[in-house]
């Protein structure tokens, strides 16, 4: 019995880690940019422009 009390203690202290990260990275702005994500695979990459080279230009 006392190996659940040892699991459950330290699933707590695991579970109190985790919240104090989030609630961290929210503070610092990590989840701010809400219009990106989600619009991202809309948005061309710049046109690769193709210069001749000196075999090319002959």
């Amino acid at each position: 019995m006392s190996v659940v009390f040892l699991l459950l203690g330290a699933s707590l202290v695991v579970a109190l880690i985790f919240l104090g990260l989030f609630i961290k990275s929210v503070k610092q702005g990590q989840y701010d940019d809400t219009w990106s994500p989600s619009r991202r695979m809309l948005i061309d990459d710049d046109p690769v422009v193709k210069t001749k080279t000196k075999k090319e230009g002959k």
